[in-house]
C-alpha cells in the first residue's frame, strides 16, 4: 500500500507554494508537464550531439575505434555510407551519454510536483549521484568490460580466417555494452527509492542475498552482448559489490516510522 500512495502522491498532486497543502492534478494537465519534460530532454540531447559533432574525428579515432586498434582488430565498412552512419551513430550516442543528467533532471522536474518542499531540497544532490553512478558505469564498461571483450574475441581465428568486424555491429555492441553498464550502476539509487517507499529493507536484502547473487548472474549475461564468461563475469563482480552498498544505503533510506523495527532486525 505504501508503494501505490507513494506513486498517487507523486504523480497526481503538486504540492502549493508556502505549504498550503496539495491540489490534484488533472490527467491531461499531467500529460502536459510529461511531454513538456519530454521536449526539454530531446532538446538536451539534441544540444549535446550538436556539441559532439566540432569533436567527430576524436570521438570516432580516439574513443570509438581505440579498443579495437588496442587489441589488434581492424574494422570494415560493408556499405557505401557506412563511414558517414558510423560518424553519426557516433556523436549521438555520446550525446546521450553526455545529456544524462539533464536527462535525469527533467525527469526529476516532473515527478517535482507532487513532492514536500523538504523532499525537493534533495533534487540536485539525487541528480548529481544518479548522473555519478551512471557515468561510473559507462567508464566501467569503456575501460574494464570492452577491452576484455575485444581481447577474448580477438584471440579466435585462424590461417584462413581474420577476425575485422563490421563498424555497424560493432557500434552497436559497443553501445548496448556501455548503456548497459551505466543503468547497472544505478542499483544504489533504485535500493534509495523503493526503501523510501517502504518496499525494501535491509533485512529482506540480507535474508535474499543468496538469491540476488543469482539473479545478479542472470543480469549480467543478459546485459552483457557478449556470450563469454569472463565479460559477464566482470560486470558480475561490481554487481555483487553495488548490492551490498545497495544495503546500506536502504539502511538508512527506510521511513522514520519503520527505522526503529529494521534496526531491531
Amino acid at each position: 500500500m505504501n508503494f501505490f500512495k507513494a506513486v498517487t502522491r507523486v504523480l497526481f498532486k503538486k504540492h502549493q507554494p508556502g505549504g498550503r497543502g496539495t491540489q490534484e492534478m488533472s490527467f491531461f494537465e499531467h500529460l502536459e508537464e510529461l511531454r513538456w519534460q519530454i521536449i526539454k530532454a530531446v532538446i538536451g540531447i539534441l544540444v549535446a550531439t550538436c556539441v559532439c559533432i566540432f569533436y567527430a574525428d576524436f570521438i570516432v579515432q580516439r574513443i570509438l575505434l581505440s579498443p579495437m586498434r588496442a587489441v589488434g582488430l581492424k574494422a570494415q565498412v560493408l556499405s557505401p555510407y557506412g563511414i558517414l552512419m558510423l560518424y553519426m551513430e557516433a556523436v549521438l550516442m555520446c550525446g546521450i551519454i553526455l545529456s544524462m543528467p539533464f536527462t535525469l533532471w527533467c525527469l526529476w522536474k516532473f515527478v517535482t510536483p507532487g513532492l514536500l518542499p523538504k523532499e525537493k531540497y534533495y533534487i540536485s544532490k539525487i541528480v548529481g549521484f544518479t548522473s555519478l553512478c551512471f557515468f561510473s558505469g559507462v567508464a566501467f564498461g569503456y575501460y574494464v568490460l570492452l577491452p576484455a571483450a575485444l581481447k577474448f574475441f580477438s584471440v579466435f581465428g585462424t590461417e584462413n580466417i581474420d577476425l575485422h568486424p563490421a563498424l555497424d555491429q560493432y557500434v552497436s555492441f559497443m553501445l548496448a555494452l556501455l548503456l548497459g553498464a551505466g543503468l547497472v550502476f544505478e542499483l544504489p539509487m533504485v535500493s534509495y527509492f523503493l526503501s523510501k517507499m517502504g518496499i525494501l529493507n535491509p533485512s529482506f536484502m540480507r535474508k535474499y542475498r543468496r538469491h540476488a547473487v543469482l539473479l545478479i548472474l542472470i543480469i549480467a549475461a543478459v546485459v552483457t552482448p557478449t556470450p563469454d564468461m569472463l565479460t559477464q563475469t566482470l560486470l558480475a563482480l561490481p554487481m555483487v559489490f553495488l548490492y551490498e552498498v545497495s544495503i546500506f544505503v536502504s539502511k538508512y533510506s527506510q521511513p522514520k516510522q519503520t527505522g526503529k523495527s529494521d534496526d531491531r532486525t
